[in-house]
Formats: structure tokens, C-alpha cells, sequence
């Protein structure tokens, strides 16, 4: 406990032995609770700044101006508002004037009956477009209130969505009026969204499922989201919302956080053959390939992994059925644990398989098992992460899976070469991130 914790501690016990009346823990909360558009000493620390001091609009603009817009925002009680009722979108948008590349973004917000906004980030003006045209949102609605107008697909539109390209997977939004955090973390290419504490969707800037997304979408391909740094963005939709505690810190791109390569070209150092197929290094590739026994082969990591984001090539030589197993356990070429599947055409790549247990815990969409391109080299990677996997090959999301046994498990990580012979699969840039 600090000092001024405890001083004001031993302030309330004083007021309250003297007869005032007791707290209610709702109070008692709010005290314990920071000032709002205020930094801890430790989120200094960390690196966080704030993008709204809760007095002025300093470091703020209009999108598409280098003033701030009149009449349409204010600064009250600490809040930003975008105080609008009409349903014009006079007040304008606004952006800031420092612009940011891989960072992870806080903010509260709160809407009005119908209120209508949005986050953006990585915002680059271009001549002749509107915010909403070129840099991604996160949603900020009135939920309710548009869904019972009926007047259009909501799917994509609501709160924590990737407006008009992803649809939240949980919805914990609070009641109109009420405060909800919102949490934007761009890492790369890879973004998330988050709502009162969950994720609501991530996704990949520039994948294969990405691209298709924006070209079946209202945007245009060659202005959208196309900048690789840029501004932080509030829209005005001509409905009232309310934003405070806006606070930014910059983040080092993954492949700066300690990206190891687990194969190191050359030897199978640090890694355990079991069983008899074959496994080797040839070109700087790791190789399996059945033998004679044409049984069920592993490679092992010595070393064991829980949160992990794995990135790895592989080509499908001859037949491919093989696999990624994580948090898995060998006992000779008895294995348990959960494979990422790498098969050939039309079994699954990048599903989820429990060996010795519950089998098939989530297959990809039929669909598509067309970003595989059998004969050819592949990306796959494979996030781990307390009880979540999910995994894309070649850019496509194929899985996202939620599942408490995987949640309370560690292990090794492992190659499959499959039974019945004929299989031949190379490997290679296997990278990997421990979080």
C-alpha cells in the first residue's frame, strides 16, 4: 500500500468514527478508482501517454483542416463530446495531430439514444475522402437502437466491430449512457479489438481473407486502409457520444519482442526424434519422410512452450498428411496434446485434432480449404494463448477456438509425419514468439 493510499485510508476511518455516514461500496470503488485523463506513475513508466487531457483539444485536429472544428465538440467535466443531437455531421471529424504506427490504444466512450461513432487508426487524409474511406474503425453504436430500426444488416456495424469487414465474436456492451473501455492493439499487421475486457475480433491487415473482405465491402481496394502509419481518429456522426481517457503507448513490432528460430537450418539440434520414419536436414530444410515401418513419426522441441504465436513454411512433397502439435507430451509415438492439421486437399488444414482423446475439436469451413496450395510452399501460423488457438495459412484465419482443457495445459511442441507411407514434407523459418 503507498503512503497516500494509507493516509487517506486512516483519513476515512478518522470521518467515519466521528459520525458521518458509512460509504457504500459503490463509493468506496469510484474513490479507489484514478482521476480520469490521468497517467499512474508505473503507466509512465510503461510508456503511455494521453491523447486527451480532459481540459483542451491541444493535439487535436479536423480531418481534412489544420484547426480544430467549431461548434461541434467540446470539452466538459473532463469529457470529450461530440455533442450533435441534429443527425448532420457539421461538428466534423477530428484526428490527432501525432501519428502512430504499432501501438495499443485505451478509451472510454459512452453514446446517446442513437448515438453513432467510431476509433480509426493509422489515419492518412487523401484528397476527395471522407474518414470513414480510408482507415479502419472501431465501431461505437447505440446497438439497440439500430438493430430495432431494421433498416439494414447490422452484422458488422455494431460496437467492437471491424466496421463493415469483421463482426464482434462476444458483445459485452454496456447500456446506452453508461461507460464502456474500449482497447485497440496494432501490432504490425495483426490488430485487435477489445470491449469492457474481451476481445471482439482481430484480424490481418493485407491477408488473403483481409483483401477479399475490403473488395466485398463498400470501400474502395486501392484507398482503404492502404497507410502504414497515421493518425488516431473520432468520428462525428451527428449523434451524441462522449470519450475521456484516451491513452496510447507505442509497442515494438513482434518481430523485435524475441522472435527465436526453433530450426536452425542446419541440425536438428534442440530437437527428438521419435519413432523410426525419417527426419533430417537437407538444404537448409527439415525434412520427414516415411521409412520402412510406414508408421506414425514425431520431431519433438526439447524445450516446452504455453504462449506462443508460431510462424512456419512447409511444402507438401508427396500425399502431406502430417501436423503441428502444441502443448503435447510423447511417450514413444504415443502423443497427446492438439494438432494443427496439415493435410492434403479437402482434410482439414489448420483444424484442430486431440490425439487420444476427444478427436476433431473444430474443423476449418469447407471453403476454405482453398488458401492450401498443395505442391507449393505454405505459411501457417499457429497462436497459442491461455485457453484460445487460432490459425491461418497463407493469411486466411482457417480456426479461432476457445477450450478449457487446452487453457490448463503445457508441453512441447511437434512435427507429424502420418502412417501409411508415402509422405514427404519439407519445413523451414520455423519463428516463434513466447508471450
Amino acid at each position: 500500500m503507498n503512503v497516500a493510499r494509507r493516509a487517506g485510508l486512516l483519513t476515512l476511518g478518522f470521518v467515519a468514527a466521528c459520525g458521518s455516514p458509512p460509504e457504500n461500496a459503490a463509493t468506496s470503488a469510484a474513490m479507489a478508482l484514478p482521476a480520469a485523463n490521468t497517467l499512474t506513475a508505473d503507466e509512465q513508466a510503461a510508456g503511455w501517454t494521453l491523447l486527451f487531457d480532459g481540459v483542451s483539444t491541444e493535439g487535436w485536429r479536423g480531418y481534412g483542416r489544420g484547426d480544430f472544428p467549431t461548434g461541434g465538440w467540446s470539452v466538459e467535466g473532463g469529457e470529450l463530446i461530440g455533442q450533435s443531437a441534429s443527425g448532420d455531421m457539421d461538428g466534423g471529424d477530428i484526428m490527432t495531430v501525432a501519428e502512430f504506427t504499432d501501438f495499443e490504444l485505451v478509451f472510454d466512450f459512452k453514446v446517446g439514444p442513437e448515438g453513432n461513432s467510431g476509433v480509426f487508426y493509422r489515419v492518412r487524409e487523401k484528397d476527395g475522402r471522407e474518414l470513414w474511406e480510408v482507415a479502419p474503425e472501431y465501431q461505437v453504436l447505440d446497438d439497440t437502437a439500430y438493430i430495432d430500426m431494421g433498416t439494414m444488416d447490422m452484422n458488422t456495424h455494431l460496437t467492437g466491430d471491424n466496421y463493415d469487414l469483421h463482426a464482434a465474436t462476444v458483445r459485452p456492451t454496456k447500456p446506452v449512457g453508461e461507460w464502456n473501455t474500449g482497447r485497440i492493439v496494432v501490432d504490425g499487421n495483426h490488430v485487435e479489438h477489445w470491449l469492457n475486457g474481451e476481445m471482439t475480433v482481430e484480424y490481418e491487415l493485407y491477408s488473403a481473407d483481409w483483401e477479399a473482405r475490403v473488395a466485398a465491402s463498400k470501400f474502395g481496394v486501392e484507398d482503404y486502409a492502404r497507410a502504414p502509419t497515421g493518425s488516431i481518429a473520432l468520428q462525428d456522426h451527428g449523434t451524441p457520444v462522449w470519450y475521456r481517457n484516451m491513452k496510447i503507448r507505442p509497442i515494438a513490432p513482434r518481430s523485435e519482442l524475441g522472435t527465436v528460430l526453433i530450426f536452425d537450418g542446419e541440425s536438428l539440434d534442440g530437437w527428438t526424434i521419435h519413432g523410426t520414419e525419417l527426419w533430417y536436414v537437407e538444404d537448409g530444410e527439415l525434412v520427414c519422410e516415411s521409412g520402412p515401418d510406414a508408421a506414425y513419426g514425431y520431431l519433438r522441441t526439447n524445450a516446452t512452450y504455453t504462449d506462443f504465436e508460431l510462424t512456419l513454411e512447409f511444402l507438401q512433397e508427396a500425399d502431406g498428411n502430417s501436423g503441428v502439435f502444441f502443448r503435447s507430451k510423447l511417450d514413444g509415438v504415443v502423443i497427446t496434446g492438439w494438432q494443427a492439421e496439415v493435410a492434403p486437399p479437402g482434410l482439414h488444414s489448420g483444424g484442430i485434432y486431440e490425439s487420444y482423446g476427444r478427436g476433431w475439436l473444430i474443423q476449418p469451413e469447407p471453403e476454405k480449404d482453398a488458401a492450401l496450395r498443395m505442391g507449393e510452399w505454405n505459411e501457417m501460423k499457429i497462436r497459442v494463448v491461455g485457453s484460445r488457438v487460432t490459425t491461418w495459412l497463407n493469411g486466411t484465419e482457417m480456426i479461432d477456438l476457445t477450450d478449457d482443457k487446452i487453457g490448463g495445459a503445457t508441453g512441447n511442441i511437434a512435427l507429424q509425419i502420418h502412417d501409411g507411407g508415402g509422405i514427404k514434407v519439407r519445413w523451414r523459418n520455423l519463428r516463434l514468439v513466447e508471450y
